[in-house]
C-alpha cells in the first residue's frame, strides 16, 4: 500500500480504527506483561528474603 500523505498513513485506507486499535491493544497488553512479571519478581524475591530469614533464626526462636 503506498500513502500520498501523512493524513493517508494515519487514516490506513480506511481501516485506522481497526490497525491502531490492534496496535494500541497490543502494546497495552504488552506493557501489561512486563508489570505483572516485575511484580511476581518482587514478590519472589520478598518470599526468599522472609525464608532466608527463618532460616538464620536458632531453631528455639522458630516456635
Amino acid at each position: 500500500m503506498t500513502w500520498n500523505s501523512w493524513a493517508d498513513f494515519w487514516a490506513m485506507g480506511g481501516y485506522a480504527v481497526y490497525v491502531w486499535g490492534s496496535m494500541g491493544m497490543t502494546f497495552g497488553l504488552l506493557a501489561l506483561e512486563v508489570l505483572q512479571a516485575r511484580w511476581a519478581r518482587a514478590q519472589v524475591l520478598a518470599q526468599l528474603r522472609a525464608e532466608r530469614v527463618l532460616a538464620e533464626l536458632p531453631a528455639e526462636d522458630v516456635l
